[in-house]
């Protein structure tokens, strides 16, 4: 009898670690191939504000918030994307988040407000500090000769390394790959400029997007705007993985 049980133990024990271990896998499938409700809110309100649908932007920050994100993190993708959309969709954003909070504490409810930005270590210059950090982002080395618009319009480079890459990129309150996420749901959702939508796909590769997440992102532009933009979107990552699979 008391073998039995031994042996009846034993399955049970087998039975509980391959059921632990299908689900680790299952789990770590899942985080390399789905958006976590977090960066889809991301997509969500960055793609929003740069439509200036504010209707339907404050739900999408409603959900941000009960999704775990930040009242700085959420603060900080509406004015990350000033530099795709200009400052006044920036704006309005932030005036339609005001509106949502002030609603939410008229409720009762209290929002996390976060981590502020780390102090910025200023021993480079700027516009050295924003090339170090547009070379991780393009895995390569910024320090060839300017081509295309820099050369044409050599202060654009200027302020995109010193403003774009040096004081915005340089923030930590969201990751590169957050950041990421707003510029091509903003390009994505302004349309008419896939080559710049082509380059940042490009980024969210080389940083550690899948081309499942990037899928899911797809998918996702679809639900927030529409499916023409989606359909784009989807022919430029198309172009993208395969220039990519043929190098």
């Amino acid at each position: 009898m008391k073998k039995i049980k031994f042996k009846t133990l034993i399955v049970l024990v087998m039975a509980i670690s391959c059921f632990s271990y299908n689900l680790k896998a299952q789990n770590n499938m899942n985080t390399n191939t789905v958006l976590g409700p977090g960066e889809q809110s991301i997509i969500y309100i960055a793609a929003l504000t740069a439509k200036g649908d504010l209707s339907n932007l404050k739900t999408a920050l409603n959900t941000g918030l009960e999704a775990g994100l930040t009242i700085n993190q959420i603060k900080e993708v509406i004015v990350h994307l000033y530099a795709y959309c200009g400052f006044p969709r920036s704006i309005r954003g932030l005036q339609t988040f005001m509106e949502v909070l002030n609603e939410r504490k008229a409720k009762g409810i209290n929002d996390i407000t976060g981590a502020e930005a780390s102090q910025i270590n200023e021993d480079q210059s700027k516009y050295e500090r924003g090339r170090e950090i547009l070379g991780k982002l393009m895995g390569t080395p910024q320090d060839g000769p300017k081509t295309g618009y820099s050369a044409f319009a050599p202060v654009m480079d200027v302020f995109l390394k010193e403003h774009l890459f040096a004081d915005l990129f340089e923030r930590d309150i969201l990751t590169f790959a957050e950041r990421e996420l707003v510029a091509i749901s903003v390009i994505s959702s302004i349309g008419g400029a896939e080559p710049m939508l082509k380059s940042h796909l490009d980024i969210c590769l080389n940083i550690g997007l899948t081309p499942e997440k990037l899928g899911h992102f797809v998918n996702t532009i679809k639900s927030a705007i529409g499916k023409k933009e989606a359909k784009d979107a989807q022919d430029v990552l198309d172009e993208v993985l395969k220039n990519r699979q043929s190098k």
